[in-house]
Order: structure tokens, then sequence, then C-alpha cells
């Protein structure tokens, strides 16, 4: 058992105080110095109170990104973080000489040390420690999105019970689940989970199996059927020889393959590490070339010196810091708005390149519990109507939470008659006495089986076209049975059940064939559902009877594509048979809602739509198109700014008042263009 716990983190890699702590701390330093700059007034903090402020975060907050640049020196390359460090650094010293160097006041004083100079120089503090501050929160936003793993792995150990009720020489004894092995005979008792792989050796019941499947409907159990740990045992006592335990149970399969395509995902190279790559040394060596042609030129050596540091502190990434923590916080505050819930940056940049959507059938397509699609009629009796057939099942129907007995009482939507009497048998369905008319009458409602046993095997043979037609469209059929006077049990009604597609599904499905988008199913349910739901929405590949690991092999073989070219493949479920592939995809988007969501699927999916409405998943892909241009438009700003400073300060063509209005003017174009997205409206 122990070994598919090992499958999953034990804990957290990260608390919540170093991840959002150090970003907290960061913005406590610089929301005061940026504050000011607002509204012009540069100079209103002394400059001893701008360097306590920006020192922590420089050298405390900051010290990741000296190490992490230092590695990346030794290994011979440039990322974000040797800017960041270049930059900031540059910023920080360039701030600390100019103060310590200002000309003294009228009175004598050294203006740096009495630090209340009104004349004091412009400084950079406030650049380097909101620069440090902005990437922190943008590697926070990745942590969080890392972490979502564990809990997905949490929530799916939580449907394992710790202990277990295990036959034996003297009877049932409680023992812990660790401690069983194949061959063990166990007992589950009505309501309990079943606590791993085996067959069923004695009792009948229905099971709760939508953990695999995806389905509602409780499946029935009986001697030698298999059942799978995880699932929900409902009203009968069960016997079962345990033939899969620890790390081989299914449900430690689904956890493994969750653990597996999540470290299986390649980050995405940022377009910043990219580019920086190459920023990062043509700025060391225009530094560089800008201090010894000003000496070579006959300058002092002290302002050559100045003039290369200026060149390192235009180089300063403070738009491009801001250029997509920008536009990703806007993007998801929009989406936030519209119901989409984006936990993952990744998914956000991945989503616009989404060629290909796979779609869950029950709860994302369909509204996920099941409904009274069809009850016939199968007596020439004119007494009994459709409408007094379907009273009939709904009165043995009362107080039932099955769901089909929800399905029925729905269905008849009005006083249903008394019944009295009513006794479920496990695994078959119900009896009871129903009063009609002042009399009390004998009625079953129940399986195929229950009535082949009870009326004979050939009763069906009248309403075999209408069977096969039912069973063709995936729905489940149950009879309804009178016990009539003659001391025989009668045929009465078949009652067809089905799951009802959500009223947006087929509009959803239209948007994204309209932009080019292939969709898929893939389906624990049998061939027939599936195939019927993907004819009436026009989904162009059906997979049906997909166990949940190999959902994600779907997955995966959908992102090889049909060429050999790598395709990018968007999920979209709500229940936990999908937390595997919802992991694999790309882009995981789970569906919340109130029939069939679970916190694996949640926990597994970088995107949650907060509503249970297929045409949120085309919204989302569109958000995230928006987001990725103003992040593009960002970074051509950003880098462009630098671009053009870069040379005038190497020039000596800007001083320090001028290059921080450069600076201060292209955050603000920055973060201007990234709120423009607050305008998005999902369509």
């Amino acid at each position: 058992q122990m070994q598919a716990e090992d499958a999953a983190p034990a804990d957290d890699s990260q608390t919540w105080w170093q991840v959002w702590g150090h970003v907290s701390l960061g913005m406590m330093a610089s929301i005061p110095l940026v504050l000011p700059m607002l509204w012009g007034q540069h100079d209103f903090w002394p400059a001893w109170v701008q360097f306590a402020l920006a020192t922590p975060v420089q050298f405390g907050l900051g010290w990741h990104f000296y190490k992490a640049g230092w590695a990346a020196l030794k290994d011979r390359s440039g990322n974000m973080d040797q800017l960041v460090a270049l930059g900031t650094t540059a910023a920080w010293g360039m701030s600390v000489w100019l103060w310590w160097t200002h000309a003294p006041d009228q009175s004598g004083a050294h203006a740096g040390m009495a630090g209340m100079s009104h004349d004091q120089p412009q400084l950079y503090f406030e650049s380097a420690a909101v620069v440090i501050t902005l990437v922190l929160l943008g590697k926070a936003l990745e942590a969080r999105a890392k972490r979502q793993t564990t809990l997905a792995i949490r929530a799916l150990q939580s449907l394992r019970p710790n202990t277990v009720r295990r036959m034996g020489p003297q009877g049932e004894v409680e023992v812990p689940v660790a401690q069983v092995v194949v061959g063990d005979v166990l007992v589950v008792r009505p309501g309990e989970r079943i606590p791993v792989d085996g067959v069923v050796t004695e009792g009948n019941s229905h099971v709760d199996e939508a953990m695999l499947t995806g389905e509602p409907l409780p499946v029935t159990k009986s001697e030698g059927d298999k059942v799978t740990g995880g699932a929900i045992n409902a009203e009968g006592r069960l016997l079962m020889r345990a033939t899969a335990v620890g790390a081989q149970t299914m449900l430690a399969q689904i956890i493994r393959r969750v653990v597996e395509a999540q470290a299986s995902k390649a980050p995405i190279q940022r377009v910043v590490d990219k580019v920086s790559g190459v920023f990062v040394p043509v700025v060391l060596l225009v530094a560089v070339i800008t201090a010894l042609g000003w000496w070579a030129y006959g300058a002092p050596a002290e302002q050559a010196l100045i003039r290369a540091v200026a060149v390192l502190v235009i180089a300063c990434p403070c738009a491009l810091g801001l250029a997509t923590p920008a536009a990703i916080m806007a993007g998801t505050g929009a989406a936030a708005r519209a119901g989409i819930l984006i936990k993952d940056p990744q998914a956000l940049e991945l989503a616009h390149r989404v060629t290909v959507v796979a779609f869950d059938k029950t709860g994302t397509l369909t509204i996920g519990r099941p409904t009274l699609t069809d009850l016939h009629v199968c007596t020439s009796n004119v007494a009994w109507s459709r409408d007094a057939l379907l009273s009939v099942a709904a009165a043995l129907q009362a107080g039932s939470e099955h769901p089909l007995a929800q399905a029925v009482i729905n269905a008849a939507g009005r006083d249903v008659p008394a019944s009295q009497d009513l006794q479920a048998v496990a695994g078959r369905g119900i009896k009871g006495a129903v009063m009609l008319d002042g009399q009390a009458t004998e009625w079953a409602l129940g399986s195929s089986r229950w009535m082949a046993e009870l009326v004979g095997a050939m009763a069906v043979a009248p309403w075999q076209a209408w069977l096969d037609t039912q069973h063709g469209q995936g729905a489940t059929v149950s009879w309804l049975m009178q016990f009539d006077a003659s001391g025989q049990w009668q045929v009465m009604a078949g009652l067809a059940f089905g799951d009802e597609i959500k009223p947006g599904a087929a509009q959803a499905l239209a948007t994204l064939h309209q932009r080019g988008i292939r969709t898929v199913m893939i389906s624990g349910d049998n061939q027939g559902a599936a195939e019927a739901v993907g004819r009436l929405l026009g989904i162009g590949q059906v997979i049906a009877e997909v166990l949940p690991n190999d959902k994600a092999d779907q997955v995966r073989r959908l992102q090889q594509g049909e060429k050999g070219q790598r395709v990018i493949v968007a999920m979209v479920g709500d229940g936990l048979n999908d937390a595997p592939a919802l992991a694999a995809a790309d882009v995981g988007m789970a569906m919340a809602n109130p029939h069939g969501s679970t916190d694996v699927a949640l926990h597994a999916a970088g995107i949650t739509l907060m509503r249970g409405d297929p045409l949120l998943v085309s919204a989302a892909l569109d958000i995230s198109r928006r987001t990725t241009h103003k992040i593009y438009q960002n970074l051509f700003w950003a880098f462009g700014y630098n671009v053009l400073g870069i040379p005038l300060a190497a020039l000596g063509g800007l001083n320090p008042m001028v290059a921080g209005a450069a600076m201060a003017f292209s955050s603000v174009s920055v973060v201007s263009n990234a709120l423009l997205l607050s305008r998005w409206r999902a369509r």
C-alpha cells in the first residue's frame, strides 16, 4: 500500500510563506517607494529612507537572482535572472554612489548623510525594489500552479479508506488497509468505499463507479463481478476477495498517472529568457565599450565609469518585469469575471495555440444526471395510460435517493399514489404495494435481469425492437411489473433513462469548429451512448469505454498528431476519472458543476470553468489569445525602450532625471496596455 503513496509528494515543496511571504515583503517595501512617483514627487523620501527600504529587497529577497544568474554564467548562457541581477545591482549601486557623492548643501552638511536635502539627485532605489518584487510575483504564480499537483494527489488518496473489515477464523476483524494482501476476503457494508480491487464472492448491491467511468448510474454487482477500490457500495452488504492491493490497484495507477503527467510537462521557455540570452551579453559589451570609449575620448575615468553604469541602469528591466505579470494578472482578472479561473500561467499562455479539444461526456457535454427519456407502455389495457404508469413508478421510488428513482420522481412532477411495504432487492430493484382507488396492488420496478427472473426470459420479445433502439442510444432500461389477480407478474411498461445534453453544448462545439479547432470525445461510457451524443453535437471523433489510465494515453496520441506533428491539446472534464487526462493535456480545463465535478479534477487542471457551461471553453481560448498578444506587445515596448535608451545613455545623451522619466513612462505604458484586457467580455 505504501508504494502507491510514494508516487505522490508527501508535503508541499514550499510553504505559503516561502512563496507569497517574499512577495508580500517586497510589496511592503516597494509600494512606499513607488506611490510618491505617481504624483511626480521623485524626491519625496529622503535618500536614507529609500536605501533602508530597497536594500533588504535587493540583497535579501533578490539573493535568488544572484545565485541563478551565477549558475547560468557558469553554463555560459544568459537568462532573465542575470538581467534582473545586473540591472537592479546597477540601479542600487549607482543610487548609493550618487547619494554619497552628492554636493553638500549650503550649511556644509553632507546631503547624503543628513538624508534630508531637497536637492538630492535622482535615485533608482525604487526601480531595483520594484523589478525584484514583480519577478518574484511571477515566480509565485508559477509555484501556486505546481502545488495544484499535490492537492490533486491528496484528494485521490482520500478516496482510500484507512481501515477495512477482513474475514478471519474469528469473524470480521478491523485491520489497516495496508495489511490487506491478495486473496483476503473483505466485508464492505452499505455506504462504505471499496478498499481495494477485487471480485465479489457473496451479496448483491449497486456500486457507484463514477470515479472510473464518470457515469452517475450505479452498477449492479453480484457474485463474480469485479469491483474497484475507491468506488462506493450502495445498499447491499458485499463480501469480496482482494485481487490487487497497494500500487497495483486502479486508484494507485490513477495517482501515478497524474503525477507522471504533471512531471512530464515541459515548461514553456519564456520569451524573456530567450531574448535575455542575447540581450545580457550585448548590454555588458555596450557598457564596457562605453567606459573604454569615453576614457579614450579623454573623459575622466570617473565620468567614463558613470556612463557605463548608466547603460546598465537603463537596461534595468523594470518594464520587462512588468510586461508578463501585468498582462497575466489583467487577463486572469477578466477571465475570473466571466467564470474562468486560471490557476496556471502556463495554461493561459498555451491555450491560444490549442488545435484539438477533447471532451469528456458526462457532466461536461451532458447534464451529468439521468433523466427519463422514454416510457413505453407494454399493455393493451386502456386503464393504464402513460401518466398512470408513471405515477405508479414514482410511488415505488418515493423516498429513494437512487439516481434513477430521482429521475422518475422528477418526471412525474406531481402528487403520486401512496405506497406501503416497500422492499429494496439488492442489485435488482424495488417492489411494494401501491394504493389505487382504495385498493393495494403489488408492483415491482427493476432491471432486465430481474424482469427475466420474475416474468421469464422470453417476456421481452414483443418489445425487443424498442429495447434495441434504447440500447443503441446508450440508455439504461428498467421494467415496471404488476402482480395480477392470476398470481403472475406481468410487464406493464419499459422505462428508458439517459443523460440530457447541456443547453449550450451544441453552440459551444459549433463555435470551436468555426475557429478551425477539431473536437474529440473521450468517454468511459458505453459506445452507443457516446456515439449518440457525438452525432447530435457533430463531434468528429468519439472514443468510448475508456478507463482513466487510458484517457491519458488517448490524450498523448492526440498530441502526436495525424502526421506526426506535435499538436496542442486541451482536455475538458469534470470527474475523478478525468484527472490523468487533464494532467496529461497541454491545457486541462475542469468544469465545475453541481452534479459531478470533483476536487481531484479541479486540482489537476490548470483552468477551472466555474459554471457548467461548455461555451466557456471557447471563451477561455479567446482570453488566452488576447492575453498572449498583450504579453508580446508589452515585451516589444519594454525592449524598445531599452534598445532606444541604451545607445543614448552610452553617448551621454541621458542624464539621470531623463533616464528616470523614461523608465517610469515605459512602465506606465506597459501597465496601461495590459489593463486594456479588463474590457474583454466572454461571448
